[in-house]
């Protein structure tokens, strides 16, 4: 739609939904010229119809998206075709990363999806989504306030990833999860480029896969794309093999576009897969299952007085503490409960689920037996979860597994009923098996029930070690489920407890244990994982096993965690812990200069972020965490300096603003957040900024950097006469200018000083233009 619509004149500023009421005709042709080269499924012109953008257009969110669908839907039954409700980003960032909250995001969607559903779309497309959050916010509203089935897209870029590092694998198992009917990728790369990505979401799920490529890549001069209509079509069989279901097109493509491909891949059989394993993932990380992964205990009140404490204080930093620490102790999934008297568990453990992911990649399993707490925390979790636990009482079954089901996560089973826990393994078998037929009849697919045989002391009950393995075993073989123990009970009350517990894990594994829980902080505990792993063959060519027992890197990798290593300022930072970077910040001023730390600690620690973030190593949450964590260090520092009756330090100021006509803002957001905890002084302008107002507010407040972002071709003109404007004046500031469409040849041929590439090179560009040194 938009390419057309740019042929057909569309102007810079100009909002495209607009056009469904005020010229109809415009919109109408080209949907007929889509369905009569072949389309089967049309998108109604309502990518941006929400809330934030329709509010000063003088029309309402219905009105436009009612008009949208009509249209669409009378040009597709000229054919026979579908008329999709097409839904976009809106266009901010959802908190953590941005202000946004999740519910504020879920009600704007769902007021599109209302609206659509009314006006007969026969589904739901909800693409381009670079944030998983996002995306689950739109699914499930459309889910929840509609019939119809909803496909979901999302955008990745040559690296395989979305830019908030999202994977094509993470995507597709938490889109499965929470009910979507088709998944796949949109936009961002042309044919050639997608088939990897394609291929990662097939082997992750068991939908139809959508694949809808640009038509190669944009000269940011001309906004021609540099594949044609025939070598597009002949790509899209490639696609089609690398298992694709359902094709089209996105940016640059057109009736002909769409011709082509019909031609040459209309006839292919589409696929059905079902993943051989199941997963639970955060958005940059998917851990399959069915092999050893380690389950991180900690975050467990149960005989932990610090903890307990913590949780009545609602001091979430130290559950930050306690994930960071077992992910460096080499933990896959962590446990998160927060249960404990006098803490309101409804509210805290969405909050520690927020918390948690805002520092650590790894998946959660949410450990709660209040079915509201267990929903709140699902909602809001970023992707896929586990859910521990159900058990094979009436009762937990019909209050958990709908849950479960519903928000797509995987569940532990505990083998116990109304009569207790079964002192036979047979009795703990036949409670397995309920759970598991209650689960799968209402639809959670069999990789992702996981039973818990229950691990007890042997020392009270010695034979109850033996029907728990056998417990396992049977499971295992005759369930083909995986299986989860508690280890460390089993040595309760012995002296030299690590050896039963190293015994017994070791025993459990042979009977088919897949996922211990324990202390990943024992060093002895991980070396007998490492081991299993050797000997299962699951650690192919011992490399883990060799790396983690090499001579120095052994005490690299165990130090921190098993022996307590004090947190440093710049660990903090790295590790986005802002209240730790705070306390550190706090003490090291006694002995030294707030300058000291910045240029010492907190210059470094980002350095090293950034540095991260450029190689793939992090990704845009945990630098944004890490800038958040810097920030609450050099509050400490402003704090100081106040109280010292002197300045604060400031690095400079600087405008950033988004051009023109474009209304999406996202990626400069990301850019002032950094900016700002890096300790500069940012005005930020907003989206769809005049030339005239930036150049005013540069001059008024004699401003010597200014950053400009674009996300469309059509609005680098916009940018063009910024720059022209800036450099203009008497005394012009430096420009630098960045964006999806933005290239370094481009920045150099409009006059700008400076191409940002992204947020890296931001930050590097502002420390060049202002001395990398405080401004006053």
């Amino acid at each position: 739609m938009g390419t057309m619509l740019q042929r057909n004149g569309l102007k810079p500023g100009e909002i495209p939904e607009l056009l469904n009421i005020t010229d109809p005709d415009r919109i109408r042709a080209v949907h007929r010229a889509y369905v009569q080269a072949g389309s089967r499924v049309v998108y109604s012109n309502t990518f941006g119809a929400n809330r934030m953008k329709m509010e000063k257009t003088g029309y309402t969110v219905e009105e436009i998206v009612a008009a949208g669908v009509r249209i669409a839907k009378e040009c597709a039954a000229e054919t026979g075709a579908m008329a999709a409700l097409d839904i976009g980003p809106l266009g901010v960032m959802l908190a953590p990363l941005g202000t946004l909250k999740f519910e504020e995001a879920y009600d704007m969607f769902a007021q599109i999806a209302r609206a659509g559903a009314e006006a007969g779309a026969d589904l739901v497309v909800i693409e381009t989504m670079s944030d998983l959050y996002e995306a689950k916010a739109a699914l499930l509203a459309a889910k929840e306030n509609t019939g119809l089935p909803v496909f979901v897209t999302m955008s990745f870029d040559a690296t395989g990833r979305t830019f908030t590092g999202c994977t094509p694998a993470s995507m597709a198992r938490t889109m499965e999860g929470l009910g979507a009917d088709a998944v796949g990728v949109n936009c961002s790369l042309g044919p050639a480029e997608m088939a990897g990505i394609v291929k990662e979401i097939r082997m992750n799920t068991s939908l139809p896969v959508i694949a809808k490529p640009n038509a190669g890549l944009p000269d940011p001069v001309t906004g021609a794309y540099n594949v044609g209509p025939e070598e597009f079509g002949g790509l899209m069989v490639s696609l089609a093999e690398a298992g694709a279901d359902i094709l089209g097109g996105c940016c640059g493509t057109d009736p002909d576009f769409i011709r082509e491909t019909v031609k040459t891949a209309a006839d292919r059989t589409p696929r059905t897969f079902r993943p051989a394993r199941g997963a639970v993932c955060t958005p940059p990380v998917c851990k399959e299952t069915g092999r050893v992964m380690v389950i991180g205990e900690r975050i467990n009140p149960t005989g932990k007085k610090r903890l307990q404490q913590a949780l009545l204080e609602e001091d979430l930093d130290y559950l930050v503490e306690l994930a960071v620490n077992q992910m460096d102790a080499g933990a896959d999934i962590l446990d998160v409960n927060v249960g404990y008297p006098g803490v309101d568990e409804v509210s805290l453990l969405p909050r520690a689920v927020q918390a948690i992911q805002a520092a650590v990649d790894l998946p959660l399993q949410l450990d709660t037996t209040n079915p509201k707490a267990l929903e709140a925390a699902l909602r809001i979790y970023n992707g896929k979860a586990a859910v521990n636990s159900v058990n094979g009482k009436e009762e937990s079954m019909e209050t958990v597994l709908p849950l479960v089901k519903k928000y797509g996560a995987a569940v532990v089973g505990l083998t116990l009923d109304e009569k207790g826990i079964p002192q036979t393994a047979e009795g703990r078998f036949e409670i397995a098996k309920r759970i598991m037929d209650r689960a799968l009849a209402i639809g959670i697919p069999k990789e992702d029930i996981w039973i818990d045989c229950l691990t007890l002391t042997v020392s009270a009950q010695q034979e109850q070690a033996m029907e728990t393995l056998k417990a396992v075993r049977r499971v295992t073989e005759e369930l083909g489920l995986n299986t989860v123990l508690g280890v460390s009970n089993i040595s309760f009350g012995l002296p030299n407890r690590m050896l039963v517990t190293q015994a017994f894990l070791m025993s459990a594994f042979e009977a088919g244990l897949k996922l211990p829980i324990i202390n990943p902080n024992q060093k002895e505990m991980m070396d007998m994982v490492a081991a299993r792993r050797v000997l299962s063959g699951e650690d192919e060519s011992c490399r883990a096993y060799v790396d983690r027992f090499a001579e120095a890197a052994a005490e690299v990798k165990a130090a921190p965690a098993a022996a307590g290593k004090e947190l440093t300022l710049q660990d903090a930072i790295r590790r986005g812990m802002k209240k730790e970077a705070a306390r550190i910040t706090a003490d090291a001023l006694k002995a030294g200069s707030g300058m000291e730390i910045v240029e010492q600690e907190l210059i470094p620690a980002l350095e090293k972020t950034g540095e991260a973030y450029e190689k793939g190593s992090v990704f845009l949450p945990q630098l944004l965490s890490a800038a958040q964590a810097a920030q609450a260090a050099f509050e400490q520092i402003k704090e100081a300096v106040l109280k010292q009756g002197g300045k604060t330090q400031d690095r400079g100021t600087l405008i950033m603003a988004t051009v023109q006509g474009d209304i999406h803002d996202i990626g400069k957001n990301i850019v002032v957040t950094v900016l700002e905890n890096y300790g500069w002084r940012v005005i930020d302008l907003g989206r769809d900024v005049p030339p005239e107002v930036i150049v005013r507010e540069t001059v008024e407040k004699n401003i010597r950097l200014v950053g400009l972002s674009a996300l469309m071709t059509t609005t680098l003109p916009a940018m063009e006469e910024t720059v022209r404007q800036l450099k203009a004046l008497d005394n012009p500031p430096r420009v630098m200018v960045g964006g999806a469409v933005v290239t370094a040849d481009y920045a150099a041929r409009i006059g700008a000083d400076d191409y940002a590439k992204d947020v890296r090179d931001s930050v590097k560009i502002a420390m060049d233009a202002f001395g990398d040194k405080p401004a006053g």
